[in-house]
């Protein structure tokens, strides 16, 4: 399996029903929708300074993606399970009145030959339509949601968005950028990349890529490995071996200046067994840097509990103990291939960049495009 690159980086042509979290008091009610290989999730929001207030949100593990890697289809046990999660999507748009919102599908629905009448039926028994966007998307909006954790003294910044069932990684260089600005310059991306080697607003993206293989894909090619050790090991380098043709992978990166990002589940998981965490706690995860070595050490714990001690450990939860393994092996494979002091968590994503791209479009955000 190769990883799909595009011809250019050219810009873009389990409680499922909770509560409204925060009554909204001011402001243009916006959705973000994403519905990806392994989960649904929606946040509702309105903007708020230069950032936003989350009124409402929704995550529920579909496993949209469950046999797709075997069958090339979605599975009519999958799309039952999807669709009532996305019923409960569409009661909280009602309730809340949202008029502006983003509703996508990645990779389950890109890869499925059965995607598209999947779409039709979601659209046919909720009311919802659903795009489903590119992979150069996907990495943008990554990338946006990102922005806020961006440091002045970055230059280099690699974000990483470890998926169900792709990876997608963009580096941009930011040398060019006046330190202050940085952060904004990441947001300013929301319309799209520029051409590979250009610049937009001088921040420039190096390269980018999106790896098919996510946490869900990477698992089910090595399900019929039985020792834990043996198939993390083969997992973390066969992960590796389709990084060859991401070009910042040939040139060795000076520390001083280079930031990693990593926005996923493994990601924010990893960060709150590193916390001994047993109730996960958002504030504390999102923007929380750890080092190589504490992460290896997590990791490490893990392959000494095994599959039965992970399914019991309340730090990683019942919907992430079975993809765990696989998203720590893409996440060692990244360390290996760009070592680096610390890895800044992100506890963000498609929704969040998506919302910041909406917002900043229409101008509502304090320092936003008009």
């Amino acid at each position: 399996m190769t990883p799909k690159r595009p011809k250019s980086a050219g810009a873009i042509p389990n409680k499922v029903e909770s509560p409204a979290l925060i009554s909204p008091k001011s402001g243009p009610l916006y959705a973000a929708l994403d519905l990806g290989t392994n989960s649904c999730r929606m946040l509702v929001a309105h903007p708020q300074g230069n950032q936003f207030k989350v009124v409402d949100s929704f995550s529920k593990s579909v496993q949209l993606g469950t046999g797709l890697e075997k069958t090339g289809r979605l599975s009519r046990s999958s799309i039952h399970r999807t669709i009532q999660a996305l019923r409960v999507c569409q009661q909280k748009l009602k309730r809340h009145n949202v008029q502006r919102k983003r509703l996508v599908a990645t990779e389950a629905c890109r890869r499925a030959s059965n995607g598209a009448q999947f779409m039709a039926r979601v659209k046919r028994e909720t009311g919802l339509v659903l795009d489903i966007i590119e992979t150069q998307e996907e990495a943008q909006l990554a990338v946006v949601s990102c922005a806020p954790l961006v440091h002045s003294h970055t230059d280099q910044l690699l974000v990483v968005d470890i998926g169900g069932g792709s990876t997608e990684l963009v580096w941009i260089d930011l040398t060019a950028v006046p330190r202050k600005e940085r952060a904004k310059a990441i947001m300013g991306m929301h319309g799209g990349f520029a051409a590979r080697g250009s610049t937009n607003g001088g921040a420039k993206v190096v390269d980018w890529i999106s790896v098919p293989l996510g946490v869900a894909t990477l698992r089910d090619q090595f399900r019929d490995v039985e020792d834990d050790s043996a198939r993390f090991a083969l997992m973390s380098w066969f992960f590796e071996e389709n990084l060859s043709e991401f070009a910042p992978y040939k040139y060795e990166q000076k520390r001083e200046g280079f930031q990693i990002i990593g926005t996923s589940g493994t990601v924010t998981t990893v960060a709150a067994s590193h916390l001994d965490l047993r109730r996960y706690d958002r504030n504390r995860v999102d923007g929380l840097q750890m080092t190589s070595d504490e992460i290896d050490k997590v990791i490490q714990s893990y392959l000494t509990l095994g599959p039965e001690g992970r399914r019991r450990d309340p730090r990683i939860g019942l919907d992430r103990q079975a993809l765990i393994m696989s998203g720590a092996a893409i996440l060692q494979a990244l360390l290996r291939c760009w070592p680096t002091d610390r890895l800044s968590v992100a506890d963000r994503g498609l929704r969040e960049g998506m919302l910041y791209a909406m917002m900043a479009g229409d101008g509502v955000l304090k320092g936003g495009e008009d």
